[in-house]
């Protein structure tokens, strides 16, 4: 077999290879230049098919790049995303391992950041966090490591003093079920929840 044309597609990273006067597949100029590609090369079935997989392992590189351009992901929104895509596992896992190398992905540093802004921006109790940081696939261990250290109650006392102004008008008791609700539902445990009740609600 042999290539006997390559052209330029409208989008100019992208190549048309023909083979034997016939179109064969479509390519990236980025493996063109890798394997050396040009008219009158003569090649085997099973070198087309190293090229194609390689070119496929690179679109799930890509595509996995791309969405890491927006924010920072876990290990199975990466997962999800080129399933969803269509990828098969073998190159799911490789670009994982890609990833990985570069630090591009890293459920540790992940957590840690979402339990900052859960906490400092959102002022979620570790219940909620802890939820959360689950449907997203990132592991119990981490999960642990991560919230070892949250000390709830200031972030819970802060919330209840702001939100039980609100309340003004009911008597004690609506006022000690609503904001225990309210507390419970921004993932506070507990024991945090009734410590806080039985300091503001009196």
């Amino acid at each position: 077999m042999i290539i006997t044309k390559i052209e330029p597609q409208k989008n100019d990273k992208r190549i048309n290879i023909y083979i034997d006067g016939n179109f064969a597949f479509g390519l990236m100029k980025e493996i063109q230049y890798k394997y050396s590609l040009k008219e009158g090369m003569e090649i085997e079935q099973s070198f087309i098919e190293t090229v194609l997989l390689e070119e496929e392992q690179l679109k799930a590189n890509n595509t996995a790049l791309d969405y890491l351009n927006y924010r920072k992901r876990t290990e199975k929104e990466i997962i999800d995303k080129l399933s969803e895509k269509g990828f098969e596992e073998n190159i799911i896992n490789n670009t994982l391992d890609y990833l990985k190398k570069y630090k591009f992905v890293d459920d540790l540093d992940y957590a840690s950041s979402f339990v900052q802004d859960k906490v400092n921006l959102s002022k979620h109790g570790p219940y909620k966090i802890r939820y959360d940081l689950y449907r997203k696939g990132v592991s119990q261990e981490i999960i642990e490591e991560v919230l070892e250290e949250d000390d709830e109650y200031p972030r819970a006392l802060e919330l209840a003093k702001k939100k039980i102004v609100s309340y003004k008008n009911d008597d004690r008791n609506k006022t000690y079920r609503k904001l225990g609700g309210y507390l419970q539902r921004r993932g506070y445990s507990y024991d945090c929840v009734s410590r806080v009740l039985k300091e503001l609600v009196k």
